[in-house]
């Protein structure tokens, strides 16, 4: 610990690490104390000279003699002060809430080299946003910075630090966050910094109508999926004023570098290693901002994308700005499929040759691509196949072959890529191609219905365990579809081929639009998504009567009515 004179203030400066290394300068946010900071420092400290210091008034720092120098200006020669007295020639900023905002406005100082916010954009950015935004977005920020107007009463706010707010500070970060109180934080003098702080809100904001641009320093921004205080139109609209930004997400509350100190520590190295000249990690890579659609600079592993709707899947994905990985039994097909989306959308994907029923080459699969490209932000089990017939009529190889590919196909690369998504901690989206079939039960499908009725229920097991860890899961529910799957199924009665066939052309609907509804949800996070007609009516009626649907089974396939049969 070192003083530094700033102006009537002392700043209590904090080093750990050797000098010799780059220098990363951890700003905390309103009401905490560098402690904020403790597990992140003690992660970065071998690798990067870690600097922390107590802002103005908070921690051991002193308060300035006028309550009114809390101004940007101040707060700002404090930072400027604390990086001549730690002799950096090249400072990387790491800011959070109000030490975010802090650092927004240092971009123009000589020697910082980058910045990583965990928060939102600055208040110059803020004020443009809500100036110039929709209406409805604009709403939506307001709703949530409704604390803002409270801190800049008179009177009222200082009160409620000495009796209800450090309670409630610590009620929040238990329950909202998940997150035990520890020595350092909340800070043994948080009423003391929540009513020395409460002049940080008092003298900068509003912001004012003043010029949003920035310098053209690297930016990364890492957004904590679940703070409420910044919404994500907000986030989105930092790309139009930093020049060279990099935009990553952890699944985390406001307080992402208490939760997850390890997954914030190792984006912050990454991001200052390749700062410093390193090449980028594929995540980072992915993670620098870019207009290439709504899935840009997202990795995306489809199985079964040599054809039908794994080939329209990876297709729409890579349209929209998806780096995509077509996996597929066939080698051939899928390199067919990775070449026409470079050839024909001059996108970027990758053609790997899998087996999705085999645990040793799916666990290969699994370790190639993480080790290759990265942790897939969005995982499509999509490779299944048919056997048509009557039960009786299935063998046991009919049942293992499609409980293999169908259902322990699916296990395999939920396990797999779901534990790696976990691990990463940035959350991700897994969709799980089922079928109409799930709720429809067939005469002539047992296997087939079994296998994809279990994909629907694993699908909502995951879906209920993964949400936590801000992870998606969908189950894709689709009618007929004009795909090969008929021409290639087995079928206990060979004279049921050429009918199934044509009745399957003859439906006219593509996969194209399947994969859309993929899309779709995704991005919408939807649990269950019926697809055409009869998947829709299908499922409604699953619902509402099964009985009805356990009926329409029986005359499924019966000899005395074709007409339903086909």
């Amino acid at each position: 610990m070192r003083w530094v004179e700033s102006g009537d203030v002392r700043l209590a400066v904090f080093e750990e690490g050797a000098p010799a290394h780059p220098t990363v300068l951890l700003l905390h946010g309103y009401p905490d104390t560098h402690r904020v900071w403790d597990e992140v420092a003690a992660l970065l400290r071998d690798r990067f000279h870690v600097v922390r210091y107590d802002v103005r008034g908070a921690g051991c720092s002193t308060a300035p003699r006028d309550p009114r120098d809390y101004g940007f200006d101040r707060l700002v020669a404090d930072l400027d002060a604390v990086i001549e007295a730690v002799g950096a020639d090249r400072v990387h900023l790491v800011g959070h809430d109000w030490g975010s905002l802090q650092g927004w406005e240092a971009l123009g100082l000589e020697r910082v080299a980058s910045f990583t916010s965990l928060g939102g954009p600055g208040l110059r950015q803020v004020e443009h946003f809500m100036r110039h935004a929709r209406r409805r977005d604009v709403a939506a920020q307001r709703i949530t910075s409704w604390y803002i107007g409270a801190f800049r009463l008179p009177v009222v706010p200082e009160l409620a630090w000495r009796s209800v707010m450090p309670w409630l500070i610590k009620r929040t970060l238990r329950l909202r966050e998940g997150i035990a109180p520890r020595p350092g934080h909340p800070a043994e003098t948080l009423a003391q910094d929540g009513r020395n702080g409460l002049w940080l809100y008092r003298r900068n904001m509003p912001a004012g109508d003043r010029d949003p641009s920035l310098p053209d320093i690297p930016v990364q921004l890492i957004e904590a999926t679940r703070d409420a205080y910044v919404t994500p139109a907000l986030l989105d609209a930092v790309g139009q004023w930093a020049p060279r930004l990099w935009r990553r997400k952890i699944a985390a509350g406001h307080w992402a570098h208490r939760s997850r100190p390890g997954i914030v520590a190792g984006m912050v190295a990454e991001f200052v290693e390749h700062v410093e000249g390193a090449a980028p990690a594929a995540g980072l890579r992915r993670a620098r901002e870019r207009t290439g659609g709504a899935f840009g600079g997202r990795l995306a592993v489809v199985t079964g994308a040599g054809s039908g709707i794994g080939l329209a899947t990876a297709r729409a994905f890579a349209a929209h700005g998806a780096e995509v990985v077509c996996a597929d039994i066939d080698a051939e097909a899928a390199r067919r499929a990775a070449d026409a989306i470079g050839k024909d959308l001059g996108g970027t994907a990758y053609a790997v040759q899998v087996d999705v029923a085999n645990i040793d080459q799916m666990e290969d699969f699994s370790r190639k691509i993480i080790t290759e490209y990265g942790v897939p932000d969005i995982v499509v089990n999509n490779a299944g196949i048919a056997v048509a017939g009557s039960f009786l009529d299935h063998t046991v190889d009919d049942w293992h072959r499609t409980i293999d590919v169908n259902l322990w196909g699916v296990v395999h690369g939920c396990r797999l890529f779901a534990a790696a998504m976990v691990e990463r901690g940035q959350g991700g989206h897994i969709v799980n191609v089922a079928s109409l079939a799930a709720f429809a039960p067939s005469r002539v499908l047992p296997a087939y219905s079994a296998s994809k009725a279990a994909v629907k229920m694993l699908s909502d097991c995951l879906r209920a365990e993964l949400a936590g860890q801000g992870i998606g899961v969908s189950a894709i529910c689709p009618g007929f579809v004009s795909t090969g799957i008929a021409r290639n199924a087995t079928y206990t009665d060979a004279g049921m081929r050429q009918e199934a066939v044509r009745g399957l052309a003859r439906r006219g609907y593509p996969p194209e639009r399947v994969a859309a509804h993929i899309l779709r949800a995704v991005h919408r996070n939807q649990a269950v998504v019926p697809v055409n007609l009869e998947g829709k009516i299908g499922y409604a009626l699953s619902r509402i009567s099964p009985r009805a649907m356990r009926g329409l089974a029986r005359l499924s396939g019966a000899v005395r009515n074709p007409q339903i049969d086909r």
